[in-house]
């Protein structure tokens, strides 16, 4: 597949790769090792139920209409280059955004009955934002099976040379 479409808030995105063979990564995207702790490198399932996609299903999922694709990183992370098509939900405020993945709220807490199916990410395999992210809102009642992980993040999407916001 030479390329999708996806819908953003700013209009349709197309999301392809770079075809500069000469392209690198640099900067952050290109270091490869970090301090662990904190940045460790995350297990491939980060909660029981939880199915952990790559590209193609991401790409699928942001171009279903009923699924929601999350960036969970911290708002300056995701204002500094995304996948087109994901919104921001930062990991410590999941839970405060479950209303908008289809639960409601009801006396004991969260109803997600109608939970939306939903892909989270963050930086790429060292980063445990999402992870977090998916266990709080399976603690909150969020359904694990319509939850998918795409370990990957932000590191792998760009070494695949694939589109991102704000480049």
């Amino acid at each position: 597949m030479p390329s999708v479409t996806v819908e953003t808030d700013s209009g349709p995105v197309e999301i392809s790769r770079i075809q500069d063979t000469s392209n690198v990564l640099t900067g952050e995207w290109a270091q490869t090792s970090r301090a662990c702790p904190p940045f460790c490198i995350q297990p491939i399932s980060p909660a029981e139920g939880v199915t952990t996609i790559g590209e193609l299903e991401l790409l699928d999922m942001l171009t279903d209409p009923d699924a929601v694709v999350v960036d969970s990183r911290v708002t300056p992370d995701f204002q500094g280059g995304s996948i087109p098509g994901a919104v921001s939900m930062p990991y410590t405020e999941m839970v405060d955004h479950l209303a908008e993945l289809g639960c409601e709220i009801d006396f004991e807490g969260w109803d997600c009955e109608g939970a939306k199916p939903v892909a989270l990410f963050c930086n790429g395999p060292w980063c445990g934002q999402s992870p977090e992210a998916i266990r709080r809102i399976i603690e909150a009642g969020y359904p694990p099976e319509r939850i998918h992980y795409y370990r990957g993040g932000m590191q792998v999407w760009r070494l695949l040379g694939l589109t991102v916001t704000g480049d």
